[in-house]
């Protein structure tokens, strides 16, 4: 694997993880109430999907099992339809991180 995936994979790996730490225990509602706090996760959700854009086709079809194309769709979403965005999306999205947490630390291992 190139250098630039193990960089690209990292950035997935600390904005998954700080996603989580900002989703922990909440709920929709939380995100409602507090613009700041809805903020944060979403940010951490663009750039788990920018990384994600960067990784290599080789690295990409070779770990079919990550939702490449979901983790980019999301990103392009909060970017380019910021003035919509679902929070609902971004919750759901913050309880399925830890998957994605789990299956970049495994890309990251071999």
């Amino acid at each position: 694997m190139s250098e630039s995936d193990t960089v690209r994979l990292r950035h997935m790996l600390d904005a998954a993880r700080e996603a989580t730490e900002f989703g922990t225990g909440r709920q929709r509602g939380d995100l409602e109430r507090d613009r700041v706090l809805a903020l944060a996760p979403m940010r951490c959700i663009e750039i788990i999907g920018e990384a994600a854009s960067k990784v290599s086709p080789e690295v990409r079809a070779k770990h079919p099992n990550v939702p490449w194309s979901d983790i980019i769709g999301m990103r392009h979403r909060l970017v380019h339809a910021y003035f919509e965005v679902d929070l609902g999306r971004v919750c759901d999205t913050l309880a399925r991180i830890s998957s994605i947490d789990c299956s970049v630390e495994r890309i990251l291992s071999d």
